[in-house]
């Protein structure tokens, strides 16, 4: 058998024909989770279906604000983001509410995918392995998950562009003409202006042209033209400047051919001087710190040591190779074919070599995340349409061998519908928590904030319309720790520590000091921040009140407590003392057997002694609540007291579920302020008390 296949000839409307089935192929599979979650109540507001993603309301925040004409200041609101403009230019010339439109973008935009596959496929005459590969790649699990109706995030556009750009490198390897090269700039250019995190992807696939040319083609000038053009369009400047440069260079190139290779060198060097000095590595280095190293902790300026936050990202965490094959390919035997059919593609068409990024990129997952799976799955269904068309290119009868692809094609792809079916995302928040947002909205003041954990931080700000401490993207150890400390500790720490985070947080927006936590001690003249605290218990000297502060604290937070508490249950000056973690168990896996109570994990309650059983070891019960709302809605407690010493049991009768505490999480805020709307009226007051998510203010 050949490597390289025969020839296919398509004409246009050919092509655009298998672009629109490919298309509407796509945007069918993210119907089914439209179909599946349409009738679920609680999953709608302001009668269209909520978005399945917390980052989402970060742009949609920004898009309001773009539409609306106004924001605060150091309100954090990204109105000059490349998706926030956008969703508000959309906006204006589509006839959908804004809900719906930031519903369906990620699925029109995402599916656009199959677009420049299929002009790949032709670029190489094998259009129908283009259209193989767009079919796979468009459901495969994890490029849907970021593109599947709802995900309103980056990702719908963070593998479309680039891979428009290896299109045009393709066509420039190919045909060797001076016209491919501005395109090549502009979506090199439009890429790292939408996803400013693609830098080092488009570093790598500057590197690889030219690897390529050195050890290919070293003597053919127009390959080094082809890391010119991107070159300039990685380079860290205006998009306008970036075009405009390319527009010069490209003008030089046609109008002066006799001087092209004498300056050619001089203009190479010079934009690498450029690029070096706007940038270079640093942003690389930034992202293998961030991703690939992943330090347990994070230093402050005044070398106080935080908790970090990738460590707790499931998303940065290392996959088994299972998970890391079903989400590139669908399936592992699906995988193990497409990394064969890709080596031997790459072999059969050289300018395929220019994929590599993408798939080394992908297989980074392996060690730092499955977040990363999403950019191997073009090249690796590529590389599986490639080993179909392989092994049945010796099939003489034309009509057999398009059955055999379609069985296998079809093969390939129910492994992803069969995840899609499965893969029933809920919305980010329900219509009764969306609704006491919106309550707090109407109450609340753009310049007030509301402290609770990061996860929250981006739909609160776009419901309520207040500022947050700590969001998905500002989770830096110093925002951290407060939100934290805040959350576990007493109410009385808390509450200075919600001022003080606060104040500090808008001081440090005007003298540009984010270390709000070394300048708390200093100013307090403290070492650690329990000495603070100590010290403003006997001296409340707290910071005037710029503006009010909301504690908000949902029932969903108390899956994520423990993980919660890593970020202040921790020494700050000295990493390596580690202190044992406080206990916290919470389940709805209950099953009464009379004489016990059985809570899952080898737990249980024996009921005559009052003793918790885990394991092989008996700890006393300390204290037994039951918690519960009655038919008015108000919250009943119950309580006993069998020990001094020993755990707290609390039954949450209303949320079927049993929560067990050491005495550090009883007496945190957000037990005693959530589980039983215990609240010191000195400190706080309750502002909206809702079974799903309370609110209270802070009077200090």
């Amino acid at each position: 058998m050949k490597l390289q296949l025969p020839n296919e000839s398509l004409n246009t409307k050919t092509l655009i024909l298998l672009i629109l089935i490919a298309y509407l192929f796509s945007l069918s599979m993210r119907y089914l989770w439209v179909m599946d979650v349409q009738g679920i109540e609680a999953f709608h507001w302001n009668n269209a279906l909520m978005i399945n993603t917390n980052d989402g309301y970060f742009f949609a925040e920004g898009a309001r604000d773009i539409l609306k004409g106004s924001h605060q200041a150091y309100d954090l609101s990204p109105i000059d983001n490349p998706a926030s403009l956008l969703t508000a230019w959309l906006s204006k010339i589509i006839p959908v509410s804004f809900e719906t439109l930031i519903l369906y973008m990620p699925a029109f935009i995402g599916s656009l995918i199959v677009i420049p596959l299929i002009l790949i496929g032709r670029a190489l005459n094998q259009s129908t392995m283009g259209f193989i590969a767009a079919l796979i790649a468009s459901i495969a699990h994890s490029y849907y998950n970021r593109t599947m109706t709802g995900y309103y995030d980056t990702d719908m556009l963070a593998i479309v562009l680039p891979l428009f750009s290896l299109y045009f490198i393709v066509l420039a390897l190919l045909h060797q003409r001076n016209r491919f090269l501005i395109p090549v700039t502009i979506t090199f250019a439009l890429y790292q202006w939408w996803y400013p995190q693609g830098y080092a992807l488009n570093t790598a696939i500057l590197v690889t042209v030219l690897l390529y040319a050195l050890i290919f083609e070293r003597k053919n000038h127009y390959i080094y033209k082809i890391s010119l053009f991107i070159i300039i369009g990685i380079l860290t400047l205006p998009i306008w400047m970036k075009l405009s440069i390319a527009l010069a260079v490209f003008a030089f190139f046609h109008f002066q051919p006799k001087l092209d290779q004498k300056w050619f060198w001089f203009l190479f060097a010079g934009m690498g001087t450029v690029y070096f000095a706007t940038g270079g590595i640093d942003p690389i280095w930034g992202f293998l710190k961030s991703y690939v190293l992943r330090e347990s902790v994070s230093t402050d300026t005044a070398e106080l040591h935080f908790y970090n936050v990738a460590q707790t990202v499931r998303e940065a965490g290392n996959i088994p190779f299972t998970v890391f094959a079903e989400r590139i390919s669908g399936h592992t035997i699906s995988f193990l074919l497409a990394c064969i059919g890709y080596a031997l593609a790459v072999f059969a068409y050289r300018p395929l070599l220019i994929t590599l990024p993408f798939v080394a990129l992908g297989f980074i997952a392996m060690s730092s995340g499955l977040r990363f799976t999403i950019y191997a799955v073009p090249a690796m269904a590529l590389g599986f349409a490639y080993f179909l068309l392989f092994i049945t290119q010796g099939i003489e009868k034309r009509w057999l061998r398009s059955i055999t692809l379609f069985v296998f094609t079809i093969t390939a792809l129910y492994p992803n519908y069969l995840h899609i079916r499965e893969y029933m995302t809920p919305t980010v928040f329900t219509a009764q928590e969306v609704s006491t947002l919106d309550k707090l909205g109407k109450i609340a003041s753009r310049e007030d904030y509301v402290i609770t954990w990061w996860d929250y931080g981006y739909p609160i700000r776009y419901y309520s319309d207040v500022k947050t401490l700590v969001d998905g993207g500002k989770h830096t150890g110093d925002v951290n720790y407060p939100a934290s400390y805040i959350l576990t500790q007493p109410q009385s720490n808390a509450a200075m520590m919600a001022r003080l985070s606060i104040e500090y947080t808008e001081k440090s927006f005007e003298n540009n000091n984010s270390a709000i936590i070394s300048s708390m001690l200093k100013d307090y003249k403290a070492d650690t921040v329990d000495d603070m605290m100590v010290a403003l218990q006997l001296n409340p000297a707290l910071p005037k009140p710029t503006r009010d502060i909301y504690l908000y604290l949902p029932l969903r937070m108390m899956e994520i407590l423990p993980t919660v508490t890593l970020f202040s249950y921790l020494d700050l000056q000295n990493p390596d003392n580690k202190p044992e973690q406080p206990f916290f168990y919470a389940t709805q896996q209950i099953q009464d057997t009379g004489k016990t109570i059985e809570l899952g994990n080898g737990i249980s309650i024996l009921k005559e002694k009052s003793i918790l059983k885990m394991g092989s070891q008996e700890t006393p019960i300390k204290g037994f609540y039951q918690v519960g709302y009655n038919k008015d809605n108000v919250l009943q407690v119950n309580e006993q007291h069998f020990a001094s010493e020993g755990l707290n049991v609390i039954y949450m009768a209303s949320y079927g579920r049993f929560v067990i505490v050491d005495d550090f999480y009883f007496n945190s805020a957000y037990i005693q302020m959530f589980v039983f709307e215990h609240y010191d009226k000195n400190l706080f007051e309750p502002v909206l008390l809702d079974p799903m998510s309370k609110i209270y203010k802070l009077k200090v």
